[in-house]
């Protein structure tokens, strides 16, 4: 099991702070998801940071900081929830698969850290 939270774990860490540089950097088809679900842009440096922290807090509880992790794997959830109901609350549907995807990583990662 704990095979399999490390594996998770990293993949969920490197795809949140994948997309936490494109947040940073304010790639093209970033901003126009955002303008797409009505987030407005002022919100995008705290919205990378957050999944930046939370790939972070995953990585430090790979570290040995469990408490850290499971904190940080909770906080994607929660994140990655609000970005599903933004999406339908807009009724974009479009590309809801892709905060769908981070959802299942961080919900998976959560759940692996809880297991063991």
């Amino acid at each position: 099991m704990y095979i399999a939270y490390v594996i998770v774990s990293v993949i969920t860490a490197a795809a949140n702070l994948s997309i936490a540089v494109a947040d940073f950097l304010q790639v093209r088809y970033v901003l126009a998801n955002m303008a797409e679900v009505g987030v407005p842009r002022s919100w995008l440096p705290v919205l990378a940071t957050l999944k930046a922290a939370g790939a972070v807090g995953l990585l430090l509880g790979l570290a040995g900081v469990e408490l850290i992790g499971v904190a940080a794997a909770a906080g994607l959830v929660l994140f990655f929830v609000g970005a599903i109901v933004t999406h339908v609350a807009a009724r974009v549907y479009n590309n809801i698969a892709v905060p769908g995807g981070f959802l299942a990583l961080a919900v998976a990662s959560l759940a692996l850290s809880s297991a063991g």
